[in-house]
């Protein structure tokens, strides 16, 4: 039997609902107010101090790309003494993560969400995210859905799936939707 030809009550899609948008019944705001991922933007001030550090950033996210760690945090390092900027502290933090440096990687993350303001809102939900995740992988659920959920509100939809595939009730409706259509084989 197709899902179409399935037939809920009001009841139910009310539970569905609640699993699969789990930002609506907390105290965040409707989703209709969160804004696409793809319009975040960080304002930053634009001196000779924000553009060179941008471009040793720049060239830091690149080494890391290539491998080469070391390299790239020497220049994350000089980035840093040249503006200290969010952006900088969460590409580091990737990069740190890389080089299996978790500890360093918090503490960078924990540093960028508290200097990304409401200029840079890209970098700040970027942090969440990743915080989010690392949080995760340290198995602190409770601290990666408040990420989650502050990447969500501020337009993450990687944020988003992350909220569903941590919330208990969403893994038990999967197992039950998964043993009910299981059965109409």
């Amino acid at each position: 039997m197709p899902l179409a030809n399935l037939k809920l009550s009001p009841h139910d899609q009310q539970v569905l609902d609640s699993i699969f948008n789990p930002l609506e019944l907390s105290s965040i705001h409707s989703q209709d107010s969160v804004p696409s991922e793809d319009s975040l933007k960080d304002v930053e001030p634009d001196n000779e101090g924000t553009r060179a550090s941008r471009e040793l950033e720049l060239k830091a996210i690149e080494l890391s790309e290539k491998g080469e760690l070391k390299e790239a945090l020497d220049l994350f390092r000089q980035a840093l003494d040249r503006a200290y900027r969010a952006s900088v502290l969460n590409n580091r933090a990737q990069t740190l993560r890389l080089a299996k440096r978790d500890v360093e990687a918090l503490d960078d993350l924990n540093r960028a969400v508290e200097l990304a303001n409401d200029q840079q809102i890209r970098t700040k939900c970027h942090a969440h995210c990743q915080r989010g995740v690392l949080y995760r992988k340290l198995d602190n659920l409770e601290a990666a859905r408040a990420d989650f959920e502050a990447a969500a509100q501020l337009g993450s939809k990687f944020a988003r799936e992350q909220l569903v595939e941590i919330n208990p009730f969403a893994a038990l409706c999967n197992q039950m939707l998964r043993q009910a259509f299981d059965q109409l084989k």
